[in-house]
């Protein structure tokens, strides 16, 4: 069997906060397979890394006097959001903010970098993933891809600010031979990408369940129908993987002892790779039988985690700590 990838996510965001050039950076350096960058869009039509498009958490944009006005309330997928959102500033005006760390309480460390990065284009990630690949190639080194993921695809589109375009255009011409992975929660998106373009796709999926295809495109209405058997090959009629919950893919019962759900065997059946999402240090995420020191923050045993998940066959993981997960495959 063949080692896992290691997709690093939203960068090494476990040791510098989240989507800034130095965390993609790092994760290079920390034996990342892939960097996996989230992906929205400004009003101007450039797409940004961020974890969403409101971005009061992960900027230092609420102590902008000149952007209060732009505070307000909106459905996303069918949510009520407030803040400040992407598509209501142009490129030149989010090259004012600065990245803040989105968990601070769990990752004082990356807090005291707040203020200290910017917020990077897609288009810039890409222009560090070549340099660092031209190294790799000059030394005979395997070339780190890059996994970005769509983000609220059909809410941007209802705005005259698809992605898509935008995504595949920066692919073929800065993607300098980089391999690609394209994720998206939403099936049509997916669908719609599968006709315009030969880079493979992966159908995102979470425990929540619940109504999740945004254009109306699928007879199957939550993530749990979709892992049956006949979901799953629909799903390999225009992706190659899924990227699941790592919860979907392993329970914990009272005493802490994990049991493998058989997802992996299934979707295998169907053709299909498995990505599981998101393995992470911090006691707070991990099961109390890992758990290591006396706080939420304190690391525990990742990497026995990752060797338990490894153990069910899976073909890639996500991790905020690239160099800790490597320690379990």
């Amino acid at each position: 069997m063949s080692t896992p990838l290691l997709i690093a996510h939203r960068g090494a965001s476990g040791h510098l906060p989240e989507h800034t050039l130095p965390g993609y950076a790092l994760a290079m350096l920390l034996g990342a397979d892939y960097i996996e960058p989230d992906l929205v869009a400004t009003r101007d039509g450039v797409l940004v890394a961020r974890h969403e498009n409101e971005i009061g958490g992960t900027t230092d944009v609420a102590a902008h006097e000149e952007f209060a006005s732009r505070r307000r309330t909106q459905q996303i997928d069918g949510e009520q959001v407030t803040g400040w959102f992407t598509e209501d500033f142009t490129l030149a005006e989010l090259r004012s903010l600065r990245a803040r760390e989105r968990l601070p309480q769990l990752r004082p460390g990356n807090a005291r970098h707040d203020g200290e990065f910017g917020i990077p284009t897609f288009d810039e990630i890409l222009a560090l993933l070549s340099q660092i690949n031209a190294a790799r190639r000059a030394q005979g080194l395997p070339l780190v891809g890059v996994y970005p993921e769509t983000k609220h695809p059909t809410h941007f589109a209802s705005l005259g600010l698809a992605l898509e375009p935008a995504l595949l255009a920066s692919l073929a011409a800065r993607g300098d031979g980089a391999p690609v992975f394209i994720q998206s929660f939403e099936m049509g998106n997916l669908q719609a990408l599968r006709e315009r373009s030969g880079h493979p796709l992966v159908q995102l999926m979470q425990v929540e369940g619940g109504p999740w295809d945004r254009n109306g495109s699928s007879e199957f209405a939550s993530y749990a129908q979709l892992c049956t058997p006949q979901g799953l090959r629909q799903v390999a009629t225009y992706a190659k993987a899924i990227g699941v919950q790592k919860e979907m893919l392993m329970s914990v019962d009272a005493e802490g002892r994990m049991k493998a759900t058989d997802l992996v065997h299934r979707a295998h059946e169907a053709g299909l790779a498995v990505h599981a999402w998101t393995f992470r240090a911090e006691n707070h995420f991990l099961p109390t039988a890992l758990q290591r020191g006396g706080t939420p923050a304190d690391h525990g045993d990742l990497a026995a985690q990752v060797r338990a998940f490894v153990a069910t066959g899976i073909d890639g993981l996500f991790s905020d700590h690239p160099d800790l997960a490597r320690q379990g495959l």
